[in-house]
């Protein structure tokens, strides 16, 4: 689970500081406030993985196509440096060496069980070119190690004076060497490398559904930013027979989802059905509105309903303990949908440990966070909530400060518009009218 995040001059962030991260942590603020350039700074890490780039910023076909150096870097001045950080607890406990000064001159290898790290790096782009400054991980938690590397040396703490050579921003060492640096940095990079695999993410515009489905027969790893693979994850899963969590029982992902469309109201049955010859491996996804309509395809459906579609595969699909990334993901929700929508990441949250990372406008979904914190479904301390802001294009992030009664202490002003100044402005024109009649009438 990543437990922090800090970016400092990304984008429109000067410096965000610290920003734990819970099991659910949602963000929320007005248009271009910053909220998914937060977000942003992990997928970036996901897709710099394997490209032999320093940092890959992206292209048409990534999570987030970010342009270059001067397009991220705040205000486009090329001569500040990028600094992003983050700080994980690793699903597998991670075994390093490491140096420790005995003596004059003398050092004695170090073994330390590792269960946390966080990872600091900080990018420059002269010409437009990006290039490492510095890196660092600080591993924990019984012995808290700091191992930096800077313009190609690497230092344990306060020893060390090791020359590595590196490829990526979170240390992939050269080849050529096999020396204690070499080792710690290949084991370091290599658990960055295994943590992003895990970090899903499902983007606001969702792919156009279409009437029947073609399946090669694939097992995607990724859903992909659109939800283009959703149906391609089910029927994999179905021939895989892969299960879900629910109430302690492991079900089906199909009959997970279709209890899900029940409770939201959106439809009363679901099926993924095979279209002409089985041979063929054409596929219909049919909805049924009510125990006695007809049956009908995704795309007749409705946007909400096919929205939601590709995000409740996600929420089965993905590995147990993997971090899920979405945006606006009740966009086309009516209301009460958008409520249920908070419920239903608080149980994939409890029964399939996941940590969601929500960016959203809805009041609904919040409100419906509050409740349930009240209720004690969840504990206060298993939710973060933030609140972003632009001002002069610099953008600040609050805290939003949420008791064990689920009230929100510092609820930001215009968090969700005027509604109470507008209800007040109605009821006065409402006021003035009626006067006006009754002068009238006089």
């Amino acid at each position: 689970m990543i437990t922090h995040i800090r970016v400092k001059n990304f984008k429109s962030w000067k410096d965000s500081t610290e920003v734990e991260l819970a099991p659910l942590t949602g963000f929320f603020g007005t248009n271009s406030s910053g909220k998914s350039s937060l977000l942003q700074m992990l997928l970036l890490f996901k897709q710099t993985i394997g490209t032999n780039e320093i940092l890959f910023f992206g292209d048409e076909n990534s999570l987030a196509n970010l342009g270059n150096f001067r397009e991220v870097i705040h205000g486009h001045k090329e001569d500040e440096l990028l600094e992003l950080e983050f700080e994980c607890k690793l699903r597998e406990p991670l075994s390093i060496t490491t140096l420790q000064e005995i003596g004059t001159f003398h050092y004695d290898i170090v073994p330390l069980d590792v269960d946390s790290f966080t990872f600091n790096t900080t990018i420059s782009g002269n010409l437009g070119i990006p290039s490492i400054e510095h890196f660092s991980y600080t591993v924990g938690p019984k012995e808290i190690q700091k191992i930096n590397w800077r313009k190609g040396t690497v230092h344990y703490g306060d020893v060390g004076n090791h020359r590595a050579g590196v490829t990526s921003c979170y240390g992939t060492p050269t080849t050529g060497s096999h020396d204690s640096s070499y080792e710690l940095l290949s084991t370091l990079s290599t658990a960055f490398e295994k943590l992003f695999p895990c970090v899903y993410y499902l983007g606001p515009t969702r792919v156009h559904p279409q009437r029947d489905y073609h399946w090669e027969k694939t097992h995607p790893k990724e859903i992909d930013l659109w939800g283009n693979k959703a149906v391609d994850a089910l029927l994999s899963a179905r021939v895989r027979q892969l299960t879900t969590a629910h109430n302690g029982k492991d079900i089906s992902i199909e009959e997970r989802i279709s209890t899900w469309l029940q409770k939201m109201d959106l439809a009363y049955s679901f099926q993924l059905v095979p279209r002409g010859n089985l041979d063929d491996n054409n596929y219909e996804v049919r909805f049924q509105r009510s125990p006695n309509s007809a049956k009908v395809t995704l795309a007749d459906m409705g946007h909400g309903v096919a929205d939601l579609f590709p995000l409740l595969v996600h929420c089965c699909y993905v590995p147990e303990g993997s971090t899920l990334i979405l945006e606006q993901p009740g966009i086309h929700l009516h209301p009460k949908a958008q409520a249920d929508l908070a419920d239903l990441l608080l149980e994939v949250i409890k029964e399939r440990n996941l940590q969601i990372l929500v960016e959203s406008h809805s009041e609904h979904l919040l409100t419906r966070l509050q409740r349930r914190v009240a209720e004690k479904q969840i504990g206060h301390d298993d939710v973060a909530l933030y609140y972003c802001r632009n001002t002069d294009g610099v953008s600040t992030i609050e805290q939003l400060e949420i008791n064990e009664l689920g009230d929100i202490k510092n609820w930001p002003k215009d968090f969700f518009g005027d509604v109470i100044g507008d209800m007040f402005a109605v009821t006065d024109v409402q006021e003035a009218q009626m006067a006006d009649r009754s002068e009238v009438s006089n």
